[in-house]
């Protein structure tokens, strides 16, 4: 049965015209009839004919058998046939401009067929009635047609709403798409941030101890040992902070369901410069303004920023740099700042993030102060070496 149903709304015109042939017999019983005379019958096969076209075609092209079917109406009216079976075709169209034509045919359908049975009983008027029954006469015969068309207009209103759920249904598909795309890249670009902070930033001071651990090996064993030590605590550390991440990444929020270390902070600075200082680097470290806690994305921005700003101090600075690190605690806002000596980073490294495939960890800090609404400023110092400028806002940005 369902298979029947489709190939039946498949094939709407063949529906039609099966309706239409249908009309067509019972207009013929009465073509045959004697009520007729010879000029009326020929007219009336014309009429005939013309109304069950219309019935075939009204939904291939409702707004032309419109316009047939006003003309075939005109037609009657001046040829004198009588209303006859093939006349319920004009109720039919009617139904169907309303439903499926422009918008000047459904109006014009509404007129014609209000106006319709009125001109039918001017025309071919019953003597034998009074004006009072001629009344309501019109009045009935004018019901079917207002009935065909409201119930086209209905239709055509439903099919509007619908078609509005599915464009919204569809527009709030493709916004959630184009939402669930951004947050994945958001996440990717964290990740990215936090295993560029992890991992260069621990593998300098274990390449760093490694180089020393090798230079002195021979002429100062205990050195040596201790360059060992600082290598396998800072693998620890670096252990520590991967599985941190790949347990967030696991279950979604930091620490659910485990016991990996918590996000490192502005406390943690002094351990950090501690390891760098470890691994050969002068660092001069003061902190101004009263101390105080911090929101945990500030807490982590400016971590991450000494962070990179001293691995890099290490990789491009040369072996004699010296770095320093001011953190200023201010009413509204954090003020950080982090200059070395050395010869400074290459001009590619940080012009437009690194256009040569390099520069990821100063995107990562670009990134990670504008994600809390502050602004960061880097560039060569005068007289030579880096400096690294970031103001962190202290209230949540509105």
């Amino acid at each position: 049965m369902q298979r029947l149903y489709d190939f039946l709304r498949r094939h709407p015109t063949g529906v039609d015209s099966f309706w239409a042939v249908m009309l067509l017999g019972f207009s013929g019983l009465w073509l045959v009839s004697d009520t007729l005379i010879r000029e009326e019958r020929i007219w009336a096969v014309f009429v005939t004919l013309a109304l069950c076209t219309v019935l075939a075609l009204r939904r291939r092209a409702p707004e032309k058998m419109l316009l047939l079917a006003a003309g075939v109406g005109l037609l009657q009216l001046v040829t004198n046939v009588p209303q006859n079976p093939a006349d319920f075709a004009m109720l039919v169209i009617i139904y169907t401009a309303a439903a499926n034509g422009a918008l000047w045919s459904s109006r014009f359908a509404l007129a014609g067929g209000l106006a319709a049975p009125a001109i039918a009983n001017i025309r071919w008027s019953d003597n034998y009635q009074t004006g009072w029954q001629n009344f309501v006469v019109t009045v009935f015969m004018t019901v079917p047609f207002a009935l065909a068309w409201v119930l086209g207009d209905s239709l055509r209103t439903r099919r509007a709403y619908y078609a509005q759920l599915e464009e919204r249904a569809a527009r709030l598909e493709k916004e959630r798409e184009a939402q669930s795309k951004m947050a994945v890249a958001a996440e990717r670009a964290r990740i990215a941030r936090e295993l560029h902070d992890v991992v260069a930033h621990n593998v300098s001071v274990m390449v760093v101890q490694a180089d020393g651990a090798a230079y002195v090996l021979d002429a100062a064993p205990d050195q040596a040992k201790q360059a060992l030590e600082t290598i396998s605590g800072t693998g620890r550390q670096a252990l520590a902070e991967m599985r941190r991440l790949l347990g967030v990444l696991r279950t979604g929020e930091p620490g659910e369901g485990s016991d990996y270390v918590p996000q490192p902070d502005v406390g943690q600075l002094d351990d950090l410069i501690e390891q760098v200082r470890g691994a050969g680097l002068t660092v001069d470290f003061k902190v101004q303004g009263s101390p105080r806690p911090l929101p945990s994305g500030v807490e982590l921005t400016a971590y991450r920023i000494v962070q990179e700003a001293l691995t890099n101090t290490r990789k491009h600075g040369g072996p004699e740099a010296g770095a320093t690190v001011r953190l200023t605690y201010g009413d509204a806002e954090l003020d950080l700042l982090v200059e070395d000596d050395g010869r400074g980073a290459q001009h590619e490294l940080y012009e437009d993030g690194g256009a040569d495939g390099l520069g990821h960890g100063l995107i990562g800090m670009r990134e990670r102060v504008g994600m809390v609404g502050g602004r960061l400023a880097t560039g060569p110092r005068p007289g030579g070496g880096f400096r690294i400028s970031a103001v962190l806002p202290l209230r949540p940005v509105g």
